[in-house]
C-alpha cells in the first residue's frame, strides 16, 4: 500500500490551510502578502476540559540497539513531549507549538511557506506549563503517534485534553519520518523515510519501525532506570497507544508486538494487510475518523478487512463533515485563520470536541474502569457521529 503524501495528505492539509477558491493555485502564484493576512493575534487551542492543570516536558532518547533505518547510520532517535496532570499556578509559559523551521518545513513540503506565514503557525498558543509540579498519583500511560510527515505538536488538543483527566501522555515524533522535526545540538532531521514508504511494503515498513519505537519508548518510561525523572507518575499495568494516520496504523502493529499495551485507537489510519496474525490478542480497539472511513469510504476502505481480525472490544465510528485531519488540531486551526473548506464544513472546534470526547471515553472504559455510554451507539446530541458495524 502506497503512501499517498502529495494526494490524501496533501489535499487535506490544503483544504485545511487555504480557502477553496485559492485550491487551485501554485506556489508560484502565492506572494508575501498573503502570509501578511495572517490574523495579528496567535491562534490559541482549545482549553482542556479536565479538572488537573497539564504540565509539560520534553525529552530525548536515544536507542543504542539500533540503527537508524531511514538514515542507515547512527542510533534510532525519538523526541517525546511527556504531559501529566500538574499543580495549578505552577510552571512557565507554555513551549511553542513548533519552532519557525519546523513549521516553514511543514509549509514548504506542502507548497504552503509563501501562503501561510510559519510565525504565525509557530506562534499558536497551548496550555500546558512546562516545569510545573505533578500532582502525585499513579495514572494511566498513553503513547500517541501522529501522522506520517506531520509533527506530534498535531495531536496538542487532544494530549492536553487527556493529560487534564488524568492521564500521562506521552506524543512521540519518528525520527526521520516529518518534514521537519528539532532534535538536540540545533539539528532539524527532515524525511529520509518518505522515498522508502511510497514503495510496496512501504506502510508495513513504517508500522514495524514505530511498533519497535513504542517498545523502546516504553522500556525507558517504565524500566528500573527511568530516563524521566516524573516516571513514577505511571501506573504500568495501565499503557494504551492512539495516533492519527500513519501513528493510528502503527497503534495495532505495536499492541501485537507488545503485551504491555492494554488498548489502541486508530484515528483515520489505514490498517492494509497483511494483518497481525493475533490480530488485537483479544484487546480492545477503536477505530474512529472521518466520512472517508466509513465502509467504502475509499480513504480507509481497508479498514473493512482488518475488522474481523481486531477481536476484543471494538468501535468503528464516523464523523460526517471531517476530513483526514479531523482528529488532529489542524481544523480549528484552520477556523481561527479564517480559512474554509466546503469539503470539511464540521467547524475545528466540533471537531476537536468529538475526537476528544470518544478517544477520553474509550481509554476512560479500558484503563480506568468507568463506564463510557458515549460508546454504546448513536446519540441525539452527537448526529454528526456514525457507528458502523459491517
Amino acid at each position: 500500500m502506497k503512501i499517498r503524501r502529495r494526494t490524501a495528505a496533501a489535499a487535506a492539509l490544503l483544504a485545511l490551510l487555504i480557502p477553496a477558491p485559492l485550491l487551485a493555485a501554485t506556489t508560484a502564484t502565492a506572494t508575501p502578502a498573503a502570509a501578511a493576512q495572517a490574523p495579528a493575534g496567535a491562534p490559541e487551542l482549545p482549553a482542556p476540559t479536565g479538572r488537573f492543570a497539564v504540565g509539560q516536558e520534553d525529552l530525548h532518547l536515544t536507542d543504542r540497539s539500533r540503527t537508524d533505518p531511514w538514515a542507515g547510520t547512527g542510533p534510532r532517535e525519538l523526541m517525546v513531549t511527556l504531559r501529566y496532570p500538574a499543580q495549578g499556578g505552577t510552571g512557565r509559559a507554555p513551549a511553542p507549538y513548533l519552532s519557525t523551521e519546523e513549521a516553514r518545513l511543514l509549509l514548504a513540503d506542502r507548497g504552503l511557506d509563501k501562503a501561510i506565514a510559519p510565525a504565525a503557525l509557530a506562534a499558536t498558543r497551548s496550555h500546558a506549563r512546562t516545569g510545573a509540579r505533578p500532582v502525585g498519583g499513579r495514572y494511566p500511560l498513553i503513547v500517541l503517534s501522529p501522522g506520517f510527515t506531520v509533527s506530534r505538536a498535531t495531536l496538542t488538543s487532544l494530549a492536553e485534553d487527556l493529560a487534564s483527566r488524568g492521564y500521562v501522555v506521552a506524543a512521540v515524533d519518528h525520527a526521520y519520518e516529518s518534514a521537519g522535526t528539532a532534535f538536540p545540538g540545533g539539528r532539524i532531521l527532515t524525511c529520509l523515510a518518505c522515498g522508502p514508504a511510497d514503495t510496496p511494503g512501504g506502510h508495513q515498513a513504517v508500522m514495524g519501525v514505530r511498533a519497535k519505537d513504542v517498545s523502546f519508548l516504553l522500556d525507558r518510561l517504565t524500566g528500573r532506570h527511568p530516563a524521566w525523572r516524573h516516571a513514577g507518575l505511571i501506573d504500568t499495568g495501565r499503557i494504551a497507544m492512539g495516533g492519527h494516520s500513519m501513528g493510528g496504523s502503527a497503534a495495532l502493529s505495536a499492541m501485537a508486538a507488545d503485551q504491555r499495551i492494554r488498548a489502541g485507537a486508530d484515528l483515520d489510519g489505514g490498517l492494509p494487510a497483511p494483518y497481525p496474525a493475533a490480530g488485537a490478542g483479544g484487546r480492545p480497539f477503536l477505530l474512529f475518523g472521518s466520512a472517508a472511513s466509513a465502509p467504502g469510504g475509499g480513504l480507509n476502505g481497508d479498514w473493512s478487512g482488518a475488522w474481523p481480525y481486531l477481536d476484543g472490544w471494538k468501535r468503528w465510528i464516523t464523523v460526517d463533515g471531517t476530513d483526514h485531519f479531523g482528529p488532529t488540531d489542524f481544523p480549528f486551526l484552520r477556523d481561527r485563520f479564517g480559512l474554509s473548506d466546503p469539503t470539511a464544513p464540521l467547524s475545528g472546534s466540533r471537531a476537536v470536541e468529538l475526537t476528544r470526547t470518544y478517544t477520553a471515553a474509550f481509554f476512560d472504559q479500558h484503563l480506568k474502569g468507568k463506564p463510557a455510554p458515549v460508546l454504546d451507539g448513536p446519540r441525539a446530541d452527537a448526529p454528526e457521529v456514525r457507528f458502523h458495524n459491517p
